[in-house]
């Protein structure tokens, strides 16, 4: 089977057991044993509480476990293998080692192949015949790739010549296995791997060590032993001769040269080559030292003479075999060699030891000893390596076809070990026992008593081996098993046919594999068919259990095989004569032993048949158990009295007729001897081995033979009169023990009549009850099996007393009740009284309350006439019953002791007319509120009360009612789920036919909510468009949320829809022109004033906290007044302008950095006062820092953006002296809320709110800033437009046109930056800036800084407070004007030039610039 996978028998059948029948163990296996049987074995799953606990003493257990190396085990395998020893043997004999060759990737199998060859005719037919591609697809090899050439050549190579030479033919002296030419012959061949197998080298003291001793030298002689030993001491001197068998003394050299040119070699020291002598020869098949001849010594010469002709002439003819020194000459030989072989050389006689038969395989003990703990470890270990992954997880079928597999090669060699047949007497056993070395809890005790305690099982009283005195172990005593994964036993049957029971205590299942008994004989055939070699050495191999055979080859021949897991918990029962073996998954513990119950006997006998036929020692002697049984009959169980008298029957007829054969012979002779007092070995047959104990022959002439009577011709040649019998028991004294078995047989017949009789009874002839006890009693006194009677006669007793105390508690309830008063409890139904009149009156003894019980059924049968006569009466089932007759019948019904069947009938009836009255009242025009789970709650109790016409006509009148107002429910759900919005009208239409129902609807009522507001809504909608203005946004909003959620369809809505998404599409394209990107305000908070943000720092909220209702101070209602919304702008205006001054005053008291600079009137403070917080930040002034135009709050450069200086429109300034055209006015992200946009761009805003049927606050304060921003542009123009301010527009336009232009200021940027900041960082740019770096754009201008002159123009102070003034309110307007620029131009020249703000922002925006650029830059403010 190798290479092929390993397909499962079917599983044998498992038992799960009552607790009852669990009670008896033996009697439950008598039970299943009909279907068990048939399998062979058997799995019992105990019920889930039997959970013995494990009673071995863990620390104290040591064991020593066997050997097992797999491939031994299985039979086909150990066949190959053994041949592979003889042609291994046979190669090594002739000189030259084995190469096994490969072919296809796998070794080449030489057994197979010999086999196949064989059974195709031999080598010559093969070869003949051509037939080698048949032999290769016989062996399993592909077709069509020349293989069948190679086995060709690979059998002559290396099988045929063993082949030839154990068939008895000679071989060429020089035949070895020859090697192709070329360099690919050694990659084909790998070494014999045999002696590669043994891992674990056996006991010394072991007779099993076959393999591990087999290629084993004997050792050496040493000096010491040359001299202690008389004979090797006479080969050292005398040279060769027969003077020790297998002891080589030939020299190096084969063939004996001529007596002229024979050179000696030097004498050594010891007179013996070493091992490492050059010359030594190899190993010898029995010593590979050997004692170098002195050739001088002429019986030396003298013992040169041919073994096959016996001549010693023709010396260079002669070879010396390198085995055992004898001679030959090359033309003896047969074949004749035509001349002398190269190499070691042996005889024929030498080579014939490859055919000695191989000794009896078993197997070997561990040398080490092991803990339950320590075993435990190396096993889950050696698993886990094995197969990769955690013991638990490795799944049972994987481990079961790798053991097949592995059993099954002859090229992988894996050993285990298992702790197999380990004495439970001596170490313990895993349950508990009651033999006083250990005090027992109240449980432990309890499990020390159970029969399936397996040291209670063999000695039950049902058990026969329980009348044998000895403790055999394994049989009677439990024997231990602690196994490994892939420990096995083989297939074997248990001694003498017995059953066993096998317990698994802990650990991981037990693989089994069964075969039944009918099958056995199958099973021997099957296996000494195919492994025929191994029976020829072993005749009993299958008894010795060191055998295995795959079950799938079994099955393939006709053995019927079945298997099972056996997992921790579970027991495993295997039945007479069938062969079971299996395997451990795993590391686990457990128990198993032998027992033999009344049906086994049969089996018992015939074993010892088998076993005579065998020549096989007995266990026990099975006449001497079954006559002990005899000897006792009245303490046997009665099955196994009747079984043991039909077994003594049958050894009691056969011993007269043995008996009689001896007279018939003449041997009269006989004394009495008592077998059971001798040990086994002497009364023991000579020729059988079958222990003796009713007769044996012996001899007065041999008194140490002993034969059976079935080999009386075997004894002795002695006369007859030497011989006399020796017998245990005479013939009439079997006869007698037979009789009294027989008597305990029948006992039991004579009980069975009179029970019979005792049952069958009829009528005015019925015995007592106290006679049925008495047979009762006699069946238990006298310990009758379990059988038919009795189990009836136990019914029949147990049906009585239940009667007796049935119809006793019946007449008690008769008795004290009094008036009909209900009992409280279980009443007695009429079924069951008559059941128990029925069973009374059939039981076949006398009962005396029968007529009693009776009298109460006749009184039950009145009462039913009496209800029947009520219920039948025509009148009454169109209407309900009268009540008060329904009454009294029911009062008398509740008084008997019995339950009526009419008494239900009478209580329907009542309840029916009950149910009418609920109907008419809920019906009538006096009824209360009527609902659908009213109606429903009828409906359901009228299907359950007793049918008429008026309950028919009331469920009709009910369901209609009913269906209608369900109708209407389900159209108003479908109205109410808005799937399809209904007009107005429609819905009240169904509002108003669904109220005409008198039945409170649910869906109709909200329906009807809906309805009213849906006319409310209707009515605000009027009332808003109705009003003095536009509507506002948020009430249509509102409006347009309720009517969205109303199931009604409703025209105005969509126009609201249109409405109010036309005001959000305004308020986003607003908000897309004023709101900045990422802005925390809100549209209405930049288009109101910031009343909220002018006040100081240390007062200001977080913006995103105002909402837009709160910027005017305005509640939601008075955003909806367009005159309040203009006064209160008006009035934000001049809070906002207020709270502006308020806070320029507390922003011009922070210190700043500034210092004062040589070329500039204007100086900042550097007060030394603690910084405060600035910028947006909130954090301490540090440079760069800008004052913010408006609010005049310090800012960092980098935390703002700033202005770019230079007019968009050009990268530099038509003339860069004229300062106050640069753009240097800076607002602060608090001033400059918005994009600011142009007023152009508000007013198309305006013209778009205008088309709006709709108000909304951002456009009523756009309105408002739009007039504000017209009103200052009005009051600029006409500022600008005066004489005074005229001038100083043309004398600024004078200016610009004839300042001159500055030659290079590129070139003077680039020294003032090349060498103002040589040292870092001072200057504010990076030594990184290198000097060939170009400077554009603003950069220009930071050298004209210094050379700027001012103030250019002078105003007057009415003037310039005008312009101030201006100035201040066109910054507060979130609009972009020209007139806004022009202001600060002519307010600008006429001041001083600020250079440090103008040289700060030039370096911001040029290192805006550099930075842009990739250049590191360095930001500080100037020192100068």
């Amino acid at each position: 089977m190798e290479g092929e996978d390993f397909v499962p028998p079917p599983e044998c059948p498992v038992f799960e057991p009552s607790w009852e029948e669990f009670q008896d163990p033996l009697g439950y296996i008598a039970k299943i044993r009909p279907i068990a049987e048939k399998s062979g074995i058997c799995k019992i799953r105990p019920p889930a509480d039997w959970q013995p606990p494990f009673a071995v003493e863990v620390d104290s257990f040591r064991f020593t476990p066997r050997i097992q190396r797999l491939n031994e085990l299985e039979a086909e395998t150990r066949v190959k293998l053994n041949y592979l020893d003889r042609i291994a043997k046979f190669w090594e004999i002739q000189g030259s080692s084995l190469k096994i060759p490969n072919i296809e990737r796998r070794i080449l199998d030489l057994f197979s192949l010999s086999k196949v060859v064989i059974e195709e005719g031999g080598f010559d037919i093969v070869s003949k015949e051509r037939r080698w591609a048949r032999v290769a697809q016989k062996l399993g090899y592909p077709t069509g790739r020349n293989i069948g050439s190679l086995l060709r050549s690979h059998y002559e190579r290396i099988v045929y010549p063993f082949e030839v030479f154990h068939a008895g033919a000679s071989l060429p002296v020089n035949t070895k296995p020859k090697l192709y030419d070329g360099e690919e012959v050694d990659r084909e061949y790998k070494p014999h791997s045999i002696p590669l197998r043994q891992s674990v080298q056996p006991s010394k003291m072991s007779s099993y060590g076959r393999r591990a001793n087999r290629l084993q030298p004997d050792p050496d002689p040493t000096e010491e032993d040359i001299e202690k030993n008389p004979e090797l001491k006479k080969l050292q001197i005398y040279g060769a001769g027969p003077k020790m068998m297998g002891l080589g003394l030939v020299p190096r050299n084969k063939s004996i040269p001529k007596k002229g040119n024979t050179t000696h070699p030097p004498p050594s020291p010891l007179g013996v080559s070493g091992k490492n002598d050059p010359n030594s020869d190899g190993p010898c098949t029995k010593m590979t030292m050997r004692l170098r001849r002195n050739l001088s010594n002429p019986q030396f010469v003298d013992s040169f003479v041919c073994r096959m002709c016996g001549r010693g002439d023709e010396d260079e003819k002669l070879l010396l075999c390198d085995g055992c020194d004898d001679n030959y000459h090359t033309f003896c030989l047969l074949p004749p060699l035509t001349e002398a072989p190269k190499g070691n050389w042996r005889c024929p006689k030498c080579v014939a030891e490859c055919k000695r038969p191989a000794e009896a395989f078993g197997f070997e003990q561990a040398t080490r000893e092991y803990t339950l703990q320590s075993f435990g470890e190396m096993a889950d270990t050696y698993k886990a390596d094995y197969f990769n992954m955690p013991v638990h997880m490795v799944p049972t079928e994987l481990v079961e076809k790798e053991f097949w597999r592995l059993v099954s090669s002859i090229e992988e060699d894996v050993t285990v070990e298992y702790g197999a047949d380990i004495h439970s007497k001596e170490f313990g056993s895993g349950f508990p026992m009651n033999n006083g070395k250990k005090n027992l809890s109240q449980e432990e005790a309890d499990y020390a008593r159970s029969g399936w305690n397996l040291n209670v099982m063999p000695v039950l009283e049902q058990s026969v081996l329980c009348h044998i005195n000895a403790d055999i172990s394994g049989m009677k005593v439990p024997w231990l098993y602690v196994g490994m994964v892939f420990s096995a036993f083989c297939w074997h049957i248990e001694d003498h046919w017995s059953y066993s029971i096998n317990y698994l205590h802990w650990g991981e299942p037990k693989t089994w594999y069964g075969v039944p008994s009918v099958a056995a004989e199958r099973l021997e055939e099957v296996m000494k068919k195919l492994t025929p070699e191994l029976f020829e050495s072993q005749p009993d191999l299958l008894h010795q259990l060191v055998t295995i055979m795959n079950p799938n080859i079994l099955m393939s021949h006709g053995v019927p095989v079945v298997r099972t897991n056996q997992c921790a918990g579970e027991f495993v029962i295997t039945f007479p004569r069938a062969y079971h073996s299996g395997f451990n998954q795993g590391y686990n513990f457990a128990e198993a032993v032998n027992f033999c119950t009344a049906d086994w006997l049969p089996a018992g006998r015939s074993c010892i048949e088998h076993y005579r036929r065998l020549r096989r020692y007995c266990v026990f002697s099975h006449e001497e158990l079954t006559c002990k049984m005899a000897a006792c009959p009245e303490k046997l169980d009665l099955n196994l009295a009747a079984a043991t008298h039909r077994e003594m029957f049958i050894i009691v007829q056969e011993e007269r007729k043995l008996r009689k054969g001896l007279l018939e012979r003449g041997i009269t002779e006989a004394e009495r001897e008592a077998f059971e007092l001798l040990p086994d070995d002497e009364r023991q047959c000579d020729n059988c081995k079958t222990t003796c104990f009713l007769s044996a022959l012996a001899c007065s002439n041999c008194p140490e033979r002993l034969v059976c009577l079935y080999h009386t011709q075997d004894l002795c040649s002695c006369p007859t009169d030497k011989l006399y019998l020796r017998y245990r028991y005479t013939l009439d004294e079997l006869f007698a023990m037979l009789h009294r078995l027989k008597v305990r047989a029948e006992v039991f017949d004579s009980w069975a009549n009179r029970v019979k009789e005792a049952l069958e009874q009829e009528e005015g002839n019925k015995i007592g009850i106290t006679d049925l006890e008495v047979l009762k009693a006699e069946a238990a006194e006298k310990k009758f099996p379990d059988n038919e009677l009795l189990q009836r006669l136990n019914t029949v007793l147990t049906d009585t007393h239940n009667c007796q105390q049935t119809s006793t508690e019946l007449l008690n309830k008769t008795q004290t009740s009094t008036h009909y008063c209900v009992c409280v409890c279980r009443r007695m139904t009429l079924a069951e009284l008559k059941a128990l009149v029925e069973k009374m009156e059939n039981l076949p003894c006398v009962m005396s309350q029968l007529e009693d019980v009776q009298v109460i059924l006749r009184t039950i049968e009145e009462f039913q006439t009496q209800s029947r006569a009520l219920v039948s009466d025509r009148d009454w089932r169109r209407d309900s019953a009268p009540p008060e007759q329904l009454q009294a019948l029911l009062e008398k019904g509740a008084g008997l002791p019995v339950d009526a069947p009419e008494c239900e009938l009478l209580k329907g009836l009542q309840e029916q007319g009950r149910w009418l009255g609920e109907v008419r009242q809920t019906l009538g025009p006096e009824g209360g509120e009527m609902t659908l789970a009213v109606l429903r709650n009828l409906m359901e109790v009228g299907c359950n009360v007793p049918q008429s016409v008026s309950v028919e006509t009331a469920m009709a009148e009910l369901q209609e009612l009913l269906t209608i107002a369900e109708r209407w429910e389900e159209k108003a759900q479908i109205c109410l789920e808005q799937r399809q919005k209904h007009p107005l009208s429609t819905l009240d239409a169904i509002v108003n036919e669904a109220q005409l129902i008198p039945v409170k609807l649910p869906n109709i009522l909200s329906l009807q909510g809906c309805l009213s507001r849906a006319k409310a809504w209707v009515t605000d909608l009027e009332e808003i468009q109705n009003g003095e203005h536009y509507p506002c946004l948020d009430d249509l909003e509102g409006l347009v949320a309720i009517g969205r959620d109303l199931p009604v369809r409703m025209e105005e809505l969509r126009q609201l829809e249109l409405q109010v998404a036309s005001a959000h599409s305004w308020r986003d394209k607003a908000s897309k022109t004023f709101l900045k990107k990422s802005s925390q305000h809100s549209l209405l908070q930049v288009l109101c004033p910031c009343v909220e943000k002018r006040k100081e720092r240390g007062e200001e909220t977080d913006p995103l906290g105002d909402p837009d209702t709160n910027t005017l101070g305005l509640s939601a209602q008075d955003l909806r007044d367009p005159g309040a919304i203009v006064m209160a702008f008006k009035e934000g205006e001049h809070q906002e302008k207020e709270a502006l001054l308020r806070l320029q005053k507390v922003n011009l008291s922070k210190p700043g950095v500034e210092k004062k600079d040589p070329m500039d009137n204007h100086t900042t403070t550097g007060s030394s006062t603690p910084p405060q917080s600035v910028c947006v930040c909130g954090r301490a002034p540090r440079p760069p820092l800008l004052r913010c135009h408006l609010c005049k709050d310090w800012f960092h450069g980098g935390c703002v953006p700033f202005p770019s200086l230079l007019p968009s429109s050009s990268g530099h300034p038509i003339n860069p002296l004229c300062w106050w055209d640069w753009d240097s006015r800076f607002l602060c992200p608090r001033c400059q809320r918005s994009r600011r946009p142009r007023l152009e761009t508000i007013l198309a805003l305006l013209v778009a709110l205008q088309r709006l049927p709709v108000r909304l606050p951002e456009g009523e304060a756009l309105q408002c800033l739009t007039e504000r921003a017209i009103t200052w542009q009005g009051r600029a123009k006409e500022a600008l437009d005066s004489p005074e301010i005229q001038g100083a527009l043309e004398k600024l336009q004078e200016l610009k046109q004839n300042q001159p232009q500055e030659n290079s200021p590129k070139k003077t940027l680039k020294k003032e930056m090349n060498g103002g900041m040589q040292a870092g960082c001072e200057n504010g740019v990076s030594k990184k800036v290198k000097s060939h770096h170009n400077v554009t754009g603003v950069g220009s201008l930071l050298p004209l800084v210094p050379s700027l002159k001012g103030p250019v123009i002078e105003l007057s102070l009415t003037t310039r407070t005008q312009l101030e003034e201006l100035q201040l309110e066109g910054d507060l307007l979130e609009v972009s004007l020209d007139q806004t620029s022009t202001i600060h131009r002519v307010l600008q020249a006429a001041l001083e030039p600020h250079r440090h703000t103008l040289r700060t922002l030039i370096l911001l925006n040029y290192f805006k610039t550099l930075k842009c650029g990739k250049i590191l830059v360095c930001v500080d403010t100037p020192s100068n």
